[in-house]
């Protein structure tokens, strides 16, 4: 037996003497195609020199009158220079700083446990056995923890959703973001020139964005936006608007605030495809400060480098793969089709083909158009590459949809745990926030200290339509989390290890 193993051992041997070959090689090609500029100048640059050098003076001295005699066209090209530069200079796009941004961290009494979820879920009396059972098994594998937190209305025996809970809970949320927004960058509200709101299932009248003018006196002259209906990739859809309009406003602050709303639309029916929301959906919501003046970027965070979006509307099962509608028996709840993941990855696929060659190094776009070359030489028998987007972004943030979400994007963007550690924290820790979930995630990064100048942050959300969405980000100074953090009162006990959804500790504690 001794023998054998010894034997299995020198077979797997050479195995990993190759993967590790293939590692260096691999590395060694993108040092050299990342440098091969400067390994070119180098030597064209000590030619230069060598030559410069061997020159004799008297015909330096012959190219300075000759260069005398036709001023004018030298003027002429120095005019011309200053103007091309000029007119470049006026037409580049501004550049938008994150200045800071906050994120609502719900009381503890608003904490929903699994024990008492399912506790109140059958003394409801709404759902019958099977659906019982399916949220149990939908939260054991969710990858929820148990300080996820629901509206007060949804606290109650039995549940009070009604519009003046939901007002109540819009404003908690949204007013709770934007005081310690306000309070950590001393902005004053009425220096807001811009206010965009995203929430896709609550949209009263007057409208969010008027609730939040109507709080904080703002001026009269704002400009103010309301999206709806737009799922939890609206968030970077709501940055991207308020990118374009700071284009065209100059010295101002444009304040987007991502939030969605439970308590109206939590589903009290029993089809299984319209219980996923309810076992996966918590309060959250997230208020960013924007800026295109120049004296802000020395305080901001983070510059704004790409935002691309990805819209499969046209396509009819991409389009009704989310859809809010009414069951058999009338109740109305969000339906989540059984080809969501598939319909992702295509979304996925056609934002990385746009976003790939905004951020890869030129190494990896070689790599992935040789691919494309040899897939149609050879009739589509070549394994498509998949770009190294490690080699492009410093930290993830992957929308907290789902642990199938994550799991997903890990898998085929070839990530490392400690790549999608912050969006599975986000998602123990405050559930599925919606389109918030992506600050919550760079929260914990900033939290953990591990957000460095330079560094890019690549943020991306999927949402009903079906869209996918994402946002690059560069930080220009080392970042220390803002005060107030979402993580402030529990970051040292994370990261958490996860077990069939479940924590090693709580679900000790469950037995």
């Amino acid at each position: 037996m001794e023998a054998e193993r010894l034997h299995g051992q020198s077979r797997r041997l050479p195995d990993f003497l190759q993967s590790v070959n293939l590692k260096y090689v691999k590395l060694g090609y993108h040092y050299l195609i990342t440098h091969l500029f400067t390994l070119l100048l180098v030597p064209l640059m000590a030619a230069i020199l060598l030559e410069a050098a061997r020159t004799d003076p008297d015909e330096l001295r012959y190219l300075w009158i000759h260069l005398q005699y036709n001023l004018v066209s030298v003027l002429v090209c120095l005019v011309f220079l200053v103007f091309g530069t000029t007119v470049y200079v006026m037409s580049r796009p501004r550049p938008v700083y994150l200045v800071d941004y906050a994120c609502y961290r719900p009381p503890s009494e608003l904490k929903a446990p699994f024990n008492r979820f399912m506790e109140h879920s059958q003394l409801h009396g709404g759902f019958n056995e099977s659906a019982l059972e399916f949220q149990r098994r939908i939260l054991e594998r969710s990858g929820l923890g148990q300080d996820t937190c629901l509206p007060i209305a949804l606290h109650y025996l039995p549940p009070r959703p009604s519009m003046a809970a939901a007002r109540e809970e819009a404003e908690q949320v949204m007013f709770g973001a934007l005081d310690t927004l306000f309070r950590n960058t001393g902005v004053k509200p009425k220096d807001i020139g811009i206010l965009i709101v995203n929430c896709s299932l609550f949209n009263p009248t007057p409208s969010l964005s008027a609730m939040i003018v109507n709080r904080y006196k703002l001026r009269g002259n704002i400009r103010s936006f309301n999206l709806g209906g737009m799922g939890c990739s609206a968030g970077v859809i709501a940055i991207d608007l308020a990118r374009d309009l700071l284009q065209v406003h100059h010295a101002t602050y444009a304040v987007v605030v991502s939030t969605e709303n439970i308590t109206q639309n939590w589903y009290f029916g029993n089809r299984k495809a319209m219980l996923i929301p309810n076992c996966l959906f918590r309060v959250g919501a997230a208020a960013v400060l924007l800026s295109n003046r120049s004296a802000d970027r020395r305080r901001a965070k983070y510059k704004l480098v790409h935002v691309v979006r990805t819209h499969r509307g046209a396509d009819d099962k991409a389009f009704r793969c989310v859809y809010q509608e009414q069951d058999e028996a009338g109740k109305v709840g969000v339906s989540l089709s059984k080809d969501l993941m598939a319909i992702a990855g295509e979304a996925l696929k056609i934002n990385i083909t746009t976003l790939g060659p905004l951020v890869l190094p030129v190494s990896e776009q070689l790599l992935f158009f040789a691919t494309l070359v040899a897939k149609k030489l050879f009739n589509g028998k070549v394994k498509p590459y998949i770009p190294d987007f490690k080699l492009a972004f410093d930290h993830f943030c992957i929308h907290a949809g789902g642990r199938a979400v994550i799991d997903e994007l890990e898998k085929n963007l070839d990530l490392r745990p400690d790549h999608v550690e912050a969006s599975r924290m986000t998602l123990h820790r405050f559930g599925n926030t919606s389109s918030s979930s992506i600050w919550y995630e760079l929260a914990y990064t900033e939290a953990k200290g591990r957000m460095r100048r330079g560094h890019r942050v690549w943020q991306i959300a999927f949402g009903s339509g079906f869209k996918c969405n994402s946002a690059v980000w560069q930080a220009v100074r080392h970042v220390k989390p803002s005060p107030q953090s979402p993580w402030e009162d529990c970051i040292d006990s994370y990261p958490v290890e996860i077990i069939d959804g479940f924590p090693q500790q709580e679900k000790k504690e469950s037995l």
